[in-house]
Order: C-alpha cells, then structure tokens, then sequence
C-alpha cells in the first residue's frame, strides 16, 4: 500500500515538471526564438541608403555594408558599427520624402 502511494507521488511531480517544461516553451522559449529569427532576417535585409537607429540611439544612414559590419554616416562623421547593434530601420518611417 505504501509502494504504490509513493510511485503516484513521484508520477505526480514528474508530470508537474513537464507541465511546467511545457509552460515556459511555450510562453518564453518559441517567442525568443521567433523574435531571433526576425532580428536576423532585418539584419540580412539591410541595403545601402537605408536610414537607420542603433540599440544605443545612434541616427545614421548606412554608407557601406560588410559581412559582419555597416559603416554608418552621422552629424559627426562616419561611424563602423556591428550589424547586431542595429535596432530598427527609420527610412520609411521618419525620411520617406527624402528619397
């Protein structure tokens, strides 16, 4: 009687975990992911004359692109930054009439 009282113990905190394994999958493992592969198909997406904003707030129009950097024009000059610190891109948004 005492067996059995211990395995359904130890069946319900095993099926515990996995619930809870199952909860943060969902609701935060698959959104990162998902917001990972969006970052990733933005940064591939860039294109010279795109105006740009970096994670620090940096403004600048992206004169070049390399593999793994962009060269940035500001109000100070030329600026080469890593294509991961890119945070959104402002052309259509702020400069449309510019073009």
């Amino acid at each position: 009687m005492f067996f059995s009282l211990q395995q359904n113990s130890i069946a319900n905190t095993i099926l515990m975990f996995v619930l809870i394994f199952i909860i943060f999958y969902f609701f935060m493992i698959r959104p990162q992911i998902k917001r990972q592969k969006i970052e990733k198909k933005f940064q591939e997406d860039l294109k010279i004359g795109n105006y740009i904003v970096t994670n620090s707030g940096i403004h600048g129009k992206i004169i070049d692109i390399t593999d793994h950097f962009c060269i940035l024009e500001t109000i100070m000059g030329k600026v080469k930054l890593e294509k991961n610190t890119i945070s959104k891109e402002l052309t259509q948004l702020r400069y449309s009439s510019n073009k």
